[in-house]
C-alpha cells in the first residue's frame, strides 16, 4: 500500500540511512546503534567500574554475601504472543539476567505504565501470567509501581521488571572469560521467539506453529553449576540481536575470536521456513528461554548432559569454538565449506520484539 506520495505506508525502517540528532528505532536493537547509544550518551554520564563491564547484570559486594542486579522494561508488540504475553516474558527476561551472571534469583520488583482504554480484561491475563511464571521461576514479587497515561502514549501496557539474586562462591561466569578452545554451546533451538512475535503481527501461517521459546533459565545454570562449576567461563541469553549480536560481544569482551558451524546450529523447520520467507538470518533473531555457554573443551560434554537432563535444554548442542585468530569477530563455516564474517547489525530486524 502507498501513500498519495507513492511511498510505502505503515512500514518504519529501524536503521537511519544517515547519521541523525534523533533516537531511531534501530537504537534499541542489541546492534551497532545500541552500543554507539550507550557509549556517546550514556556512559559519560554514568560511568563506572561495575558499569563498564556492560553486562546483562552486575555483580555486587555486600557485607552480608555477593548479589547480582538487573534491570529491564518490556515494550513488546503485541502484548499477547504464542507460548506466552508480555507479563510471563518481563519474568522471564530479568531472572534470565540475573541467572546469566551465576546468581540464583529471589526477588522481583516490578513497574508498570498502563495506557488509558487498556482492557481489565487484557491486564488480567497479563498479570496472572506473570504471577504464574513468578512462582514457576522460584522468586517473589516484592514491591512495584503503577502509573496510567493518556490513551495513545503507551501502547497499551508497558512493564519494567528488576531482580536480585545471590551469587554462589566460585562461580562467576562473565563475558571477559572466554578463552582459546573453549566450545561455545547453545541450550537449544534458536530464534523462536521472534519469529513467533513477526508471525503474529505479520498474520502468517505455517504448517507447524510456531511459539515463542520464553522460560525461565534459573534450572539450566543450576544444572551447570553443579556439573561443571567455575569452569563454565561465560553465560549469555541471547536476546535482542540474537545469538550473533550476543557472541559478537563476548568476543569483544574477552578479546577472542569465535566460530560458528552452520550445520550444529538448531533451527526448527517452521523458523528457518519463515525467516527465509522474511529475509530475516535467525541467527540475530531474538531468543527468550535459550542461553549460550563458553566451557573448556574437556568439559563441553558434561555441560551438555547437564543442560540436556532438563526439559528445555534437551535439544542442547555444541555450536562454535573459541580461537585466537581474528580477535573481536565472529566467523561461519558454511555447509558448503566457506566462511562467513558473522557482524552485528547497524540496526535491528525486528524491533519491539521484548
Amino acid at each position: 500500500m502507498t501513500d498519495a506520495n507513492g511511498l510505502a505506508s505503515g512500514l518504519a525502517c529501524a536503521i537511519p540511512h544517515a547519521p541523525h540528532d534523533r533516537v531511531q528505532l534501530g537504537h534499541g536493537s542489541g546492534g551497532k546503534l545500541s552500543a554507539a547509544l550507550v557509549r556517546d550518551h550514556f556512559l559519560p554520564h554514568f560511568a563506572n567500574p561495575i558499569l563498564d563491564r556492560l553486562g546483562d547484570g552486575a555483580t555486587l559486594a555486600l557485607g552480608t554475601g555477593d548479589i547480582a542486579l538487573s534491570t529491564d522494561t518490556f515494550v513488546v508488540h503485541p502484548l499477547e504472543f504464542p507460548g506466552g504475553n508480555i507479563g510471563s516474558l518481563a519474568v522471564h527476561g530479568t531472572v534470565n539476567d540475573v541467572a546469566m551472571a551465576g546468581a540464583t534469583p529471589l526477588h522481583l520488583t516490578a513497574g508498570f505504565v498502563l495506557e488509558e482504554g487498556l482492557p481489565f480484561a487484557l491486564l488480567d491475563r497479563v498479570v496472572a501470567a506473570m504471577g504464574a511464571a513468578a512462582r514457576a521461576a522460584g522468586v517473589t514479587l516484592v514491591a512495584g509501581d503503577t502509573k496510567v497515561v493518556e490513551r495513545g502514549k503507551a501502547d497499551g501496557l508497558f512493564i519494567n521488571t528488576t531482580g536480585i539474586g545471590i551469587l554462589h562462591p566460585g562461580f562467576r561466569p562473565a563475558p571477559d572469560r572466554a578463552r582459546e578452545g573453549d566450545v561455545v554451546l547453545v541450550s537449544g533451538p534458536i530464534a523462536r521467539h521472534g519469529m513467533a512475535i513477526m508471525a503474529v503481527r505479520e498474520g502468517l501461517a505455517f504448517e507447524a506453529d510456531i511459539t515463542s521459546d520464553s522460560a525461565a533459565l534459573p534450572p539450566l545454570v543450576a544444572r551447570l553449576r553443579e556439573q561443571v562449576g567455575p569452569e563454565v567461563h561465560v553465560l549469555r541469553d541471547p536476546t535482542r540481536g540474537g545469538v550473533a549480536s550476543a557472541l559478537n560481544e563476548i568476543a569483544a569482551a574477552s578479546a577472542v575470536g569465535i566460530e560458528l558451524a552452520e550445520d550444529a546450529i538448531p533451527i526448527p523447520g517452521a523458523v528457518a521456513a519463515a525467516c527465509e520467507m522474511l529475509g530475516l538470518d535467525p541467527l540475530y533473531v531474538a531468543n527468550e528461554g535459550t542461553l549460550l555457554a563458553i566451557v573448556p573443551a574437556s568439559r563441553a560434554d558434561d555441560a551438555l548432559a547437564a543442560l540436556r537432563r532438563e526439559p528445555i535444554g534437551r535439544d542442547a548442542a555444541a555450536i562454535g569454538r573459541v580461537v585466537r585468530d581474528h580477535p573481536g569477530m565472529v566467523l561461519m563455516r558454511t555447509r558448503l565449506g566457506g566462511r562467513r564474517v558473522v557482524d552485528l547489525l547497524p540496526g535491528d530486524q525486528l524491533p519491539r520484539i521484548c
